[in-house]
């Protein structure tokens, strides 16, 4: 596994844009939809109708720029309301890039419903299978001074599998141990935590469809004191810089959740949809089935004929330049075919006089059969003057390269398969030969002759 090469490898000056990414959260408040069955205010007028509401959101960006091949700087910041309450803050970071083997960073913060906030990380590779990260804060607050220490130690068990040991202390206390194993068809995590408010167990595996849209499938239990929670859900590809995913959570005592996701470059948008707080089997249902019809039906009637229509754009585009540039071809090669008419003219006065090799008629392309050659004839060119230029003492060798290099030919029809077709005169003998266009040719051949006698 790559976790243990410093994260520096990858802010060398070989990007010189900046990174930017960013989140979206909106949580919204759905459990009017099942939980209201249970009361007796249904027959109250006004009260048909659930009520569905927005009752948190989250926003944060952060952009990172390059300053020096060593130094980075990051400014991040992020906004979050719940139930009509909310604040934010904006925070500057430096890191800097120490040796092949780790960087620092020192970070400053502030934000409206707490003080400054300044920190400090490292990360050093101790051998080449193993790391540590360490991360000191001191969180300034009307209260006084509250430090926060976070250390990771990890180390790459195999090929595929890091093992992490965490120990956080000041803001929540806790020691967490966890095990991740990745490879090109799975993702397999378990970690035991034991700490202050929380303490949990959790597994979860996620397996990796090996197709075009890259399906994924993916199931996580966490139980803790804070209660047990069953996770499922799958994401996949929609578009070439966008994945969409869904989980739905069932959990005692929150109740079932659906979680909707669209990860769209460096965007990510997120929708957890509260259900019901109780464990109720049509909420499941409907979590589990609703966003399943939904994706088909969109990938049915939106995804994928937008996808069509772009790729048949595309093609188009492809297809008009490519035809630009056989036009271009096209007129080079009808002015070289232009040149040569006066020393083809001496190379066939010369071969005729000694009785030798004259082409009577070359075609180079795509031939087709008779029915549609009609329509197809276009893709088929007459070379019999650049071939004539290009005999030499009554001999005509052609390589295995590919004949539309040569002087006066073009490729008229351009991703297909061509053939050279020629016809050619000999010691006053009708020859014939038709060969591949990355076939060698060797002219004139006994076995070409054309038989007369009938």
């Amino acid at each position: 596994g790559g976790c243990s090469e410093p994260r520096s490898r990858h802010r060398t000056p070989a990007w010189v844009t900046e990174r930017d990414s960013g989140t979206i959260s909106v949580g919204v408040d759905a459990t009017d939809l099942f939980d209201r069955y249970d009361e007796e205010y249904e027959d109250v007028s006004g009260s048909s109708f659930p009520q569905i509401e927005i009752n948190k959101m989250h926003i944060s960006q952060s952009i990172e720029a390059p300053l020096t091949a060593t130094d980075t700087a990051i400014l991040s910041g992020s906004l979050s309301t719940q139930n009509g309450n909310g604040g934010g803050s904006i925070n500057f970071a430096l890191r800097r890039v120490t040796s092949a083997k780790g960087w620092g960073e020192l970070e400053f913060g502030a934000g409206d419903l707490q003080g400054p906030l300044f920190g400090l990380k490292l990360f050093r590779n101790l051998t080449p299978r193993c790391f540590v990260t360490t991360n000191c804060a001191l969180q300034f607050s009307s209260r006084g001074i509250r430090p926060g220490l976070t250390t990771v130690l990890a180390r790459n068990l195999d090929k595929n599998t890091v093992g992490y040991l965490q120990w956080r202390w000041g803001i929540q206390s806790a020691m967490n141990t966890s095990i991740v194993r990745d490879t090109k068809t799975s993702h397999f995590t378990v970690a035991l935590q034991l700490g202050i408010p929380h303490s949990f167990a959790l597994i979860s595996y996620q397996h990796k469809f090996q197709d075009d849209d890259q399906t994924r499938v993916k199931g996580s239990l966490k139980a803790g004191f804070f209660g047990t929670v069953v996770e499922y859900g799958a994401e996949r590809k929609i578009s070439r810089h966008s994945v969409l995913g869904a989980a739905v959570s069932i959990g005692v005592p929150q109740g079932v959740s659906l979680k909707v996701k669209l990860n769209r470059a460096s965007q990510t948008y997120f929708f957890p949809i509260h259900l019901t707080d109780q464990l109720l089997p049509s909420a499941v249902f409907y979590a589990t089935v609703g966003p399943l019809v939904v994706y088909f039906a969109m990938h049915r009637l939106i995804i994928k004929p937008y996808l069509r229509a772009q790729k048949e754009k595309e093609l188009e585009k492809q297809r008009e330049s490519a035809a630009t540039d056989v036009l271009q071809k096209k007129q080079e090669a009808e002015s070289a075919v232009r040149l040569m008419q006066e020393s083809v003219r001496r190379i066939i006065e010369a071969e005729e006089s000694r009785m030798g090799l004259i082409i009577v008629n070359a075609w180079y392309g795509k031939f087709v059969n008779d029915k549609s050659r009609k329509s197809e004839k276009v893709k088929v060119i007459d070379v019999t003057v650049p071939l004539q230029c290009l005999v030499k003492d009554s001999k005509l060798i052609l390589t295995e390269a590919s004949k539309a290099g040569l002087p006066g030919f073009y490729d008229p029809c351009v991703g297909e398969e061509k053939n050279l077709k020629v016809l050619y005169q000999f010691r006053g003998v009708l020859h014939q030969v038709m060969v591949l266009d990355s076939e060698a040719l060797r002219i004139p051949k006994q076995s070409h002759r054309i038989d007369t006698d009938g």
